[in-house]
């Protein structure tokens, strides 16, 4: 196969295009008590604002992906750029809540369709061991630290401008992207056969992870004994045994078991999910003792997390372009799973009257080592050997790992330190401010001890499932692709 000329142009629009789908999911959060204001909505009605992406975010990925496949990379990310500059126009435009949830459930499709495209542009442009190594290095540390980019732009952005451009900066970052794609992506001539779509298992996997993505998101507002908790995630639950029971008989599976039963690729899906639930639990708890015992605004807040995301683009890239191609991805996930349940234990140290300096930074950087180690391996062996007529499929299955993952991960730390809290407060005097200052610690340091407990039993399960040794070559695209400009 002919290498795509402008290669590296090509991950740099690709980066672009995964950076935009990562921050979005946090770049809005900071904004939401301003566009409460300007817009009028209630406080219990905010969190739609966040759910409604997370919602068509992860109910429509694996659809995305066989779409992919279908339809060609090239022609998805494309139109997925082009939806999401819509929608966030839309969003930023938007004159009541009605709107701007519809806008955001708008983003969330978009970034479905972009997510598996994206992931998958990358295992076919870089075959190379070397750089592919160098690729998924790139691409992995733009992943694991797009949450913290977003706070950071966020507060810049609703501080000295509007929460409005919190939506609009998305349209131009759409816009360079959708320029770039459209010039140095090679256009695709399909040689091999082209797959078909699983209709009814693509309806119970639309339908089983809408459950599970809703039933996590009502944690925040509701109990886990509401019927809007648990019956959706045991109907979640049981919708997803029968799309697992249905793949195996299917005769055109839209997740075909060949892809997950792979210990390489079935392991790595696993250390994105496991890392998915301790990142966006720890970053969510550390962000508020950052705001809420600190007092650091905003911006101060984005700035904080800055060494973190230093350390993870390092490691990522040690470990992807030295370990990875010599050793696999056993080494490097379990050892930067355990890196991170480390520095969360060394979390646990913080108290109303810690600095920055003295009890934050230090983790906060080792934490970024460890799901650097982690998150950019197991991305690139999660793609690694797989069919080219599943890579889109492939690709959709690591983005569904991390994004359940992290709905998991803010359901029950949440839950957990709220418990850990109203534990702490009984008996004592709830109006001191002393009190309710030491209190939230406790269930911040409950959260911490959990989610540093989630990577140390990640690290055994994905050493026992992962193989050791050099990962097998990257599979050849069923594509030829067309030397110069593309059209």
């Amino acid at each position: 196969m002919t290498r795509p000329a402008h290669r590296w142009w090509i991950l740099a629009v690709i980066c672009l295009a995964q950076l935009m789908d990562v921050l979005d999911v946090t770049i809005v959060n900071i904004a939401l008590p301003h566009a409460q204001r300007d817009l009028g909505f209630s406080v219990g009605d905010r969190q739609w604002i966040v759910t409604a992406y997370s919602l068509t975010f992860g109910s429509l990925l694996l659809l995305s992906g066989r779409v992919c496949d279908l339809v060609g990379r090239r022609v998805m990310f494309l139109t997925g750029l082009i939806a999401f500059a819509a929608a966030s126009a839309l969003g930023g435009a938007a004159p009541d809540f009605e709107v701007l949830v519809t806008a955001r459930a708008l983003q969330g499709a978009a970034g479905a369709m972009l997510a598996p495209a994206a992931l998958s542009l990358l295992s076919t442009t870089f075959t190379q061991a070397g750089e592919r190594a160098t690729a998924f290095a790139v691409f992995g540390g733009v992943s694991g630290s797009g949450a913290a980019v977003g706070m950071l732009l966020g507060g810049i952005l609703t501080e000295f401008l509007d929460w409005r451009f919190t939506l609009y900066v998305n349209v131009a970052i759409s816009l360079v992207a959708l320029i770039g794609a459209a010039t140095l992506i090679p256009r695709q001539t399909r040689t091999g056969n082209r797959p078909r779509l699983d209709v009814p298992g693509t309806l119970i996997a639309c339908a089983a992870m809408f459950g599970i993505v809703y039933g996590f998101a009502s944690v925040e507002s509701h109990s886990w004994t509401t019927p809007d908790t648990w019956g959706f995630l045991v109907g979640g639950v049981v919708l997803l045994a029968v799309f697992a029971w249905w793949q195996t008989r299917a005769a055109h599976p839209l997740l075909p078991p060949r892809v997950l039963l792979d210990r390489t690729r079935g392991g790595a899906n696993l250390a994105i999910f496991i890392g998915g639930i301790g990142l966006f639990g720890a970053f969510l708890f550390l962000n508020y003792y950052l705001q809420q015992v600190l007092r650091y605004s905003p911006m101060v807040t984005g700035l904080a997390f800055l060494p973190m995301v230093a350390t993870l683009v390092l490691a990522g890239g040690v470990c992807t372009t030295q370990l990875y191609p010599r050793l696999g991805a056993k080494l490097p996930v379990t050892a930067g799973m355990l890196i991170a349940a480390g520095a969360l234990a060394w979390l646990t140290g913080i108290g109303p009257a810690s600095s920055y300096a003295t009890s934050v930074l230090g983790p906060l950087m080792l934490f970024g080592a460890g799901v650097g180690a982690t998150i950019a391996p197991a991305m690139n062996a999660g793609t690694t050997g797989v069919q080219p007529q599943d890579a889109g499929i492939a690709s959709a299955t690591v983005n569904v790992a991390q994004q359940i993952g992290g709905s998991i991960g803010t359901a029950l730390l949440n839950s957990l330190a709220a418990a850990a809290l109203a534990g702490y407060l009984a008996g004592k005097d709830g109006t001191s401010q002393t009190v309710q200052v030491d209190a939230a610690i406790h269930g911040y340091t409950v959260a911490f001890w959990c989610s540093s407990a989630i990577f140390a039993g990640g690290a055994v399960a994905c050493g026992l499932i992962l193989r050791a040794g050099r990962p097998e070559p990257a599979g050849q695209t069923e594509y030829r692709v067309s030397e110069g400009r593309a059209g």
